[in-house]
């Protein structure tokens, strides 16, 4: 036992060590879930985070020495916000000849969103600083990170509400258009788009190739919608 944990100890000290052990964590949760055939609930950044974080308690492992391992995959958060423009350029006709249903209900997504959040933080008595870690919840991570930073709040904190809301999102999502007989999967995608992000976009794309592009184009358009709301919406219930 102590030669594994003196080997534990050389091997964690690597940087790539928890990048590594990311990468399979998903790998393997993805596998599973393939094998399951893909229902809501055997979602891969769930596992994902389960194994991450049994392995983190099994080694006794802090945070901090993980993200310094694992920080490649904050680094291209970045980059992946630039590629929002992708599905938006795509599908620019798309949007051209659907702007007035896109942007009502990107305003009713957004602002709800927003406004839900705020309004139960407040009612709990939150702080202002936890109001503002609070308020970006259901958009894309990097730009999610970004707006609780500028607006005081903690993006770390942001970062796990980000992850769960996409994770509730992608499991409810499929059941809960099927219960209310929504069957327009452009309506499906933007709705999953808006509130789940990243994470509820790539169940959206495995459920419909038309879900998952207008999932996208919800996600960018969300991602700009909150970060100009988000401040706004702030300062009302200050």
């Amino acid at each position: 036992m102590r030669d594994f944990t003196e080997i534990w100890s050389y091997l964690a000290a690597g940087p790539l060590v928890w990048l590594t052990a990311t990468l399979v964590a998903y790998l393997l949760a993805d596998a599973l879930a393939a094998r399951l055939g893909r229902p809501p609930l055997a979602n891969p950044v769930a596992g994902a985070v389960v194994l991450l974080a049994l392995l983190l308690w099994a080694t006794g492992t802090g945070y901090d020495t993980y993200f310094e391992g694992a920080q490649f995959v904050h680094f291209l958060l970045g980059p992946a916000t630039v590629c929002l423009a992708v599905p938006l350029w795509a599908h620019r006709a798309t949007v051209r000849r659907a702007a007035l249903p896109i942007v009502a209900a990107l305003l009713a997504g957004s602002l709800t969103a927003i406004a839900a959040a705020l309004a139960l933080g407040h009612a709990l008595g939150l702080s202002p600083d936890m109001l503002a870690t609070l308020a970006p919840k259901s958009t894309t991570a990097p730009v999610a990170l970004g707006i609780s930073q500028s607006l005081g709040g903690s993006p770390t904190l942001t970062a796990v509400l980000v992850v769960l809301t996409g994770m509730i999102g992608a499991v409810v999502i499929t059941p809960l258009m099927n219960a209310l007989r929504i069957t327009d999967w452009r309506a499906r995608g933007l709705a999953v788009g808006v509130a789940a992000h990243g994470i509820g976009t790539a169940r959206a794309l495995q459920v419909n190739p038309q879900a998952g592009a207008f999932a996208g184009i919800g996600m960018a358009l969300n991602a700009i919608a909150t970060a100009l709301l988000a401040p706004w919406m702030l300062a009302f219930f200050l």
